[in-house]
């Protein structure tokens, strides 16, 4: 059962936050959701889930980045969940760190004590939230993926796995090659233990070696970003891009960081990039 924690109308739209009893998760979660003007059961209209990054919630990307008067003149939703479980059940990090635990689900699916019983963030946003979302809201099943950081890293991954449920993918300053960088080694040991083939299964250059990506993506990237070498790693998955695959569009940013004052400068240019493929008329 949903229950409504707020909402505000925005843009002739409406933001509204929720929470709910998560089976996947086995914890009570929030998310926000973005109707853009008319949408109705009579008019439902296209979904892009958004998921962001380390210490995030829902409530990060609706409040800071401008998304919304694109999106209403687009005629688009926008999905926001939280970035991992919650609840005083769920554990965190013993050391308390900000990169693992509350706020650090980093889209996959544990497997490891402590961790499995509450760390499915891949399963709540494949199929939980989707078939929630669908089912009491007027929105159609057409979906588009973007994300930032952490959540960029869920968005690219997840899309390149299921391209026959989003039309395209789009991501703010990913992490691109988790298996090699300290914020996504620190969580795939922890989640996932020490299986390299496993983490392979939620690492985006690893993915692209093996795979190529039926669906257009766009990556928007700033060059002042002070993680784009050491967790970032965009060079990795520039190095293992498929020729064949020509609809993949990475832009580089000079004096650009990692904050929402960059999402918020390119965020018109992504809800454009995904109406182009929700939409023909947009």
């Amino acid at each position: 059962m949903l229950e409504q924690v707020s909402q505000s109308k925005v843009f002739g739209g409406w933001h509204k936050q929720y929470t709910h009893v998560s089976t996947t998760l086995n914890c009570t979660m929030r998310f926000a959701i973005f109707l853009p003007p008319g949408a109705s059961e009579q008019n439902p209209v296209p979904v892009l889930y958004w998921l962001s990054g380390l210490t995030c919630s829902d409530e990060n990307f609706m409040q800071k980045a401008g998304a919304f008067k694109k999106a209403a003149e687009c005629g688009i939703a926008i999905v926001a969940p939280d970035t991992s479980p919650r609840g005083e059940s769920v554990p965190d990090d013993p050391e308390g760190g900000y990169d693992l635990g509350l706020g650090a689900g980093f889209y996959l699916d544990a497997i490891r004590l402590p961790w499995d019983q509450h760390y499915s963030m891949y399963s709540y946003v494949v199929k939980e939230l989707p078939e929630l979302i669908e089912t009491h809201f007027p929105v159609t099943s057409v979906r588009s993926i973007s994300g930032h950081s952490m959540g960029g890293h869920g968005a690219m991954t997840i899309g390149i796995k299921h391209s026959d449920s989003y039309r395209s993918i789009s991501a703010f300053s990913p992490i691109c090659h988790p298996g090699a960088c300290p914020w996504g080694q620190k969580a795939f040991r922890a989640y996932l233990g020490e299986n390299r083939g496993l983490w392979q299964e939620y690492d985006t250059v690893e993915l692209f070696k093996t795979r190529t990506c039926t669906l257009p993506v766009l990556i928007d990237q700033g060059e002042a970003d002070p993680f784009l070498e050491e967790q970032l790693r965009p060079q990795d998955l520039l190095a293992v891009i498929n020729k064949q695959h020509t609809d993949f569009n990475y832009r580089s940013h000079p004096g650009y960081d990692h904050s929402y004052y960059f999402i918020q400068s390119f965020i018109d240019q992504h809800i454009e990039f995904h109406a182009k493929y929700l939409f023909s008329d947009c």
